[in-house]
């Protein structure tokens, strides 16, 4: 009984209410009803194959969806499992010291088709492996734990992706598609074989309190991706990751734009990140519906490749407007801000080089790094030019051995003040008005009350 008192108080602490600043209000309690993996036949040894097991659960919790909805109690042990879909009004709750892993046998990771938005899989066309956990067309769904942790194995689906011995895409750890009202807290994700949590087509998303690693050397391997999103917070978290450890998408090239779902309206705050290959936070290139209304601050980057990263390039569409990016302390970065237009990747040749990508109205302001290798390469598309990027109270200590310039630009119009080292002449641009940066911080700051 002492038991199941502390894991309800838990789940109470960790879905806490949601409040955004258009005003949806969430605010979801503790179930009435509660079963646990071992009334399933599950065996948390490490061996034995859970994934009939998980999938019987969450059928038998689905009955309670009209009364209130279920709990998954997970407790200690090791539960081994293949993908698994969860369903609505569900918390999966891992006890301390319980630990989901992925099993290695890509059988037991379901083929399914690309998404539409993207038109073929992260690694390869046609098909891809569906995640470790998922959700389809859900609300009110819960993943939280007293620390729990899952593991995704994925150094298998490294090895292979190395080797070119994939057959289809890799999964992800966690994926929710097309659902809303999602929380996900309080848990440890391991060795993801691509992404570790993955929003695509959804609203109403809250990540905070959680723990992200993979091998450093890990290849793209990204943290936390909202895809095509609406409403989403990811508060006061830690990612170390070989690729990207946020990043935020919409879509690639002709697919995404013929798709149309932006991602929107996204509160980024209190997160350490780091990011051996990528950048720690990176917005695009798969910007093709549209990315909007960000809101990023209190970051901490260190011992990163890249600290923030803008990409696009000829063909996407789309457009990356109205963002802002505060309080930023960065430590061993090598290219600290970072604007593309050359990230050329595309899914297929049917994309349009006419379709060009709007980049404006982007605020960088009060950030401060030491050892920096380059403050900043800011480079637009010839007869496209990115506009409106304004920076402020930006101070780089540069390394000793870093190159001779810290800063460069083409085919990019600004606004800069209180910048250390002295930014390219492009950012002096006297047309760009000094207002447009603070308009947007003052509304970033208002939205996040």
């Amino acid at each position: 009984m002492k038991r199941r008192l502390v894991v309800v108080a838990l789940v109470l602490l960790s879905v806490v209410e949601l409040v955004h600043g258009d005003g949806w209000r969430w605010a979801p309690g503790s179930r009435p009803h509660s079963v646990t993996i071992t009334e399933f036949g599950a065996v948390g040894d490490g061996k034995t194959l859970n994934t009939l097991p998980f999938q019987n659960a969450v059928f038998y919790a689905r009955s309670f969806a009209d009364k209130g909805g279920a709990q998954l109690y997970v407790p200690k042990g090791r539960w081994l499992t293949g993908s698994f879909n969860l369903t609505s009004h569900l918390t999966l709750f891992l006890e301390e010291e319980a630990v989901i892993i992925g099993t290695k046998d890509p059988s037991q990771w379901p083929i399914v088709e690309p998404l539409p938005s993207y038109g073929q899989g992260l690694d390869l066309p046609g098909p891809r492996h569906r995640s470790l956990i998922n959700g389809y067309n859900l609300s009110d769904v819960v993943i939280t734990g007293n620390n729990g942790v899952i593991d995704g194995q994925g150094s298998v689906w490294w090895d292979w992706l190395h080797s070119h011995e994939l057959n289809h895409s890799r999964p992800h750890i966690v994926e929710f598609l097309h659902s809303e009202e999602v929380v996900i807290s309080n848990l440890t994700f391991l060795n993801s074989p691509a992404w570790s949590i993955h929003p695509v087509y959804c609203s109403n998303v809250k990540v905070h309190n959680v723990t992200i690693k993979t091998s450093l050397d890990a290849p793209l391997t990204d943290g936390i991706v909202p895809d095509s999103c609406s409403n989403v917070c990811i508060e006061d978290s830690s990612i170390s990751v070989g690729h990207d450890a946020i990043s935020l998408k919409s879509g690639w090239d002709n697919y995404g734009i013929s798709f149309g779902r932006p991602t929107s309206d996204i509160h980024i705050s209190r997160v350490d990140l780091q990011a051996s290959s990528g950048a720690a936070l990176a917005i695009g290139s798969e910007m093709s519906g549209g990315i909007s209304d960000i809101h990023v601050d209190h970051i901490r980057i260190g011992s990163s490749s890249k600290g923030i990263s803008f990409r696009t390039t000829p063909g996407r569409g789309g457009y990356i407007a109205e963002v802002v990016v505060a309080d930023v302390v960065m430590d061993s970065v090598h290219l600290a801000i970072e604007f593309t237009g050359n990230w050329s990747s595309h899914p297929d040749d049917h994309f349009d080089p006419s379709f060009l990508p709007v980049i404006d109205k982007i605020t960088l302001k009060n950030m401060e790094g030491t050892n920096i290798s380059v403050a900043g390469v800011l480079s637009g598309i010839e007869g496209d030019p990115f506009s409106a990027i304004c920076l402020s109270n930006l101070n780089f200590s540069i390394a000793d051995s870093a190159p001779s310039s810290a800063w460069t630009c083409s085919n990019v119009h600004g606004y800069s003040e209180l910048v250390f080292p002295k930014p390219c002449s492009e950012l002096h641009d006297t047309s760009t008005n000094s207002s447009i940066c603070f308009s947007l911080s003052s509304y970033s700051a208002l939205a996040v009350l």
